[in-house]
């Protein structure tokens, strides 16, 4: 058997000193190239707050992050919003989109994807693969159709197209998440609460639904961000502006005859960075759960 002296010498031989330098070198720069890629990609983001604490002729004329007189003005200016709307009236507007569709994604699509993954009906193979299909087709094949659908509705500015069919279950991609979480969970569970007299209501609102939890959190969270976000449906279907979401109200700073606000644009903007960056601080551990969980059971 080796002793200690022996060991020791081996541990700190040429070679493995070199081994040792080798990897404390490769590591260095594999942590140097990923913070210099962090810090380009966060450039846009750290000029934007730091342009929004500027007066409108400093924004384009310094490189510098730091304003030479840091003002508020952008965000009064910003706040007080266009037309007499403020932009508070948009950001009551995007969350109570925002909170509508959640609700409808996490009901509908749960709904869904416990029929796929423990009922059994007929053509289930067949509607599970035209679920999937409707994965693949770009959004905008469907915006003809779907605008003609809620013009002739009378459903056009207002919030019901953005909301409403949430309820319907059309997120295949939550509910393809759902269905995948769903087949891991323990059959004998399912089996117990029949037993115990459960029925298929009764398993899925006292079973499968709690057991599901990071597949509802990943689908919260992905749908908060999404809704957010979204612009192009939004632009599609409001032209009220007391109807108009954070991103068509950012939009109204931006004048192609005039002169554009930018200062008051990136204020704002800064502002409707903050409930997307909450999100995903305080979730961050759910939304990886949902979807590693997601991909390992199916």
């Amino acid at each position: 058997m080796e002793t200690s002296k022996e060991i020791y010498t081996q541990l700190n031989s040429p070679i493995q000193k070199q081994i040792r330098r080798r990897r404390a070198t490769k590591k260095f720069f594999i942590h140097f190239f990923i913070i210099l890629f962090g810090i380009i990609m966060l450039y846009p983001l750290l000029w934007m707050v730091s342009s929004s604490f500027k007066v409108p002729t400093e924004i384009f004329t310094s490189v510098s992050f730091f304003p030479t007189e840091a003002t508020l003005d952008n965000y009064t200016t910003g706040w007080a919003g266009v037309s007499g709307v403020t932009f508070g009236r948009f950001f009551l507007n995007t969350f109570f989109i925002v909170s509508v569709a959640i609700i409808g994604n996490i009901i509908s699509c749960s709904m869904a994807a416990y029929a796929f993954a423990r009922l059994r009906f007929s053509f289930k193979p067949f509607l599970f693969a035209i679920m999937l299909i409707t994965l693949m087709l770009p959004f905008h094949v469907t915006i003809i159709p779907q605008y003609i659908i809620f013009n002739q509705l009378d459903w056009v500015n207002t919030f019901y197209p953005l909301t409403l069919p949430k309820f319907f279950a059309v997120e295949g991609f939550f509910i393809f998440l759902m269905v995948q979480f769903m087949r891991g969970i323990p059959r004998e569970l399912e089996q117990a609460a029949e037993i115990d007299g459960c029925g298929p209501i009764r398993t899925y609102w006292y079973l499968m639904l709690p057991l599901s939890l990071p597949a509802i959190v990943t689908t919260t969270i992905f749908t908060f961000i999404w809704t957010w976000n979204d612009f192009f449906s939004q632009l599609l279907y409001l032209s009220n502006i007391n109807l108009y979401t954070v991103a068509l109200g950012l939009r109204m700073f931006l004048d192609a005859a005039g002169q554009s606000a930018w200062g008051p644009m990136f204020a704002m903007s800064t502002l409707s960075l903050i409930p997307l960056f909450l999100v995903f601080v305080f979730f961050q551990k759910f939304l990886i759960e949902g979807i590693t969980a997601g991909g390992v059971k199916g």
